[in-house]
């Protein structure tokens, strides 16, 4: 009976979404593990954990933040890869407002605000002008760096206020970053799952036009989606930029659009729309930053780590397709039927 219940819920598990980013990010782990035993263990200084694993939920916490994000707009058939370039602003404009003198919750409230805009610039552009998502958040991507080169004046703001640090280096016993990350996760899952948005952005990344058509306002919903978007990547600015005592405008939350749309992918939301799922984007972000120490701490070198990251990102995806799981099936079952036929026929 136990046998029984185990194994259907295995099977539950193995039919969901999760499952493969889940066993990949497992693997991944026990490589680590085997190449340096030392990887996995924690320690407790001070009241706070160290360790490896502690360092891979710190770091992937602005991407879990971006790459949530980015799952309910890819989820309509979207996309935002402006988020990088948000990332920027946001942290230009808080480490401006610190260096000049301003409270940490004003600094902190600024760069909110500033993903707020440019999510709603987005929204804009997206939703009720009609302009395509790539091209519509192409625009704020190109010239988003701009804006924050203009705001530090082309150079690298540095900062010494620690409460605003803490924001980014601080520990409760484990880094704020990951309560922050935590906190956010549950609002967005509430928000989602417990509310008719997660099935308005479901119904809308099927079929816009039916949705229209049943009564949903398609436009604010998407509307609404690009501004979470934008609210979240300006958390994030806020995170990195706190952690790394300056605003660079040039380096900060470069790349991170591509990262949060892999880890979106990966997590077993489709670039088509429809369903999506935010427990495996979370697993997918985790999944990014475990490859990325990984490849640092196993001395690859620099020029070719992105083609390493590429080559193990693909062979996920690819065994996570659902189509290439029933080519598998496929050829069992075909060999399945030729193992048979020999038997009878050797009878």
């Amino acid at each position: 009976m136990d046998n029984t219940k185990s194994q259907s819920i295995f099977q539950k598990l193995y039919n969901t979404q999760i499952f493969w980013p889940l066993v990949a990010l497992i693997l991944l782990l026990l490589l680590n593990f085997f190449v340096r035993p030392s990887f996995m263990s924690i320690t407790i200084k001070d009241g706070h954990l160290f360790g490896n694993l502690i360092d891979i939920l710190n770091r992937a916490a602005p991407l879990i933040l971006i790459s949530l994000g980015m799952t309910i707009v890819i989820a309509t058939q979207g996309i935002d890869i402006s988020v990088g370039s948000i990332i920027a602003i946001s942290a230009a404009i808080s480490a401006t407002v610190i260096v000049g003198g301003g409270s940490v919750p004003v600094a902190v409230l600024t760069g909110i605000v500033v993903g707020l805009i440019c999510g709603i610039w987005n929204g804009f552009l997206v939703a009720y002008i009609g302009v395509q998502p790539m091209v519509g958040t192409l625009i704020l991507y190109i010239v988003g760096r701009g804006i924050a080169q203009l705001v530090t004046g082309g150079q690298i703001l540095t900062f010494t206020n620690k409460d605003f640090i803490f924001i980014g280096t601080g520990y409760w016993f484990l880094p704020v970053a990951i309560y922050i990350a935590a906190v956010v996760t549950f609002v967005m899952y509430w928000l989602i799952r417990k509310t008719a948005l997660g099935l308005f952005i479901e119904s809308i990344g099927v079929n816009n036009t039916a949705s229209r058509y049943s009564g949903i306002n398609s436009k604010k919903v998407i509307f609404s989606l690009y501004v979470i978007c934008g609210i979240l990547a300006g958390i994030a600015g806020i995170i990195l930029c706190s952690n790394i005592k300056s605003a660079d405008a040039n380096n900060v939350g470069l790349w991170l659009e591509l990262d949060a749309i892999l880890a979106t992918v990966i997590g077993g939301t489709s670039m088509a729309g429809g369903r999506f799922y935010l427990g495996g984007t979370v697993v997918g972000a985790l999944f990014i930053q475990t490859l990325t120490t990984t490849i640092y701490s196993m001395g690859v070198p620099p020029e070719i780590t992105l083609v390493v990251k590429a080559i193990v990102v693909i062979v996920v995806c690819i065994i996570q397709s659902a189509e290439f799981r029933k080519m598998l099936k496929g050829k069992k079952s075909i060999n399945n039927k030729k193992y048979k036929a020999k038997e009878v026929a050797e009878i």
